[in-house]
């Protein structure tokens, strides 16, 4: 899973800065194939320091969480879906 052709919405593309992007595909990166949900979910929020980011995935149980020190950060809740094809990372109300 997640090995597929990667797309962004327009949402994503204009909410999110870059390099919070290839991170969110980082931490998805980071789970074993056999153990990655097809739907992971991060909930983005800006902190005193910068970014903090929580990952989450429903089966198996996943959750990690992350501050990240940075000017540009965002509020969004962001979901990554894979159908076997490809991947899309999409802002929750685009769903």
């Amino acid at each position: 899973m997640f090995q597929n052709p990667k797309y962004l919405t327009r949402g994503v593309q204009h909410a999110l800065p870059g390099w919070l992007v290839i991170l969110l595909w980082h931490l998805i990166g980071r789970i074993p194939d056999e153990q990655r949900d097809y739907l992971q979910v991060f909930r983005l929020s800006r902190t005193a320091a910068g970014q903090h980011i929580a990952h989450s995935q429903e089966q198996p149980p996943y959750s990690y969480e992350m501050d990240v020190p940075c000017g540009d950060a965002v509020s969004a809740k962001i979901y990554v879906i894979d159908d076997q094809t490809h991947s899309t990372m999409l802002l929750a109300e685009e769903y």
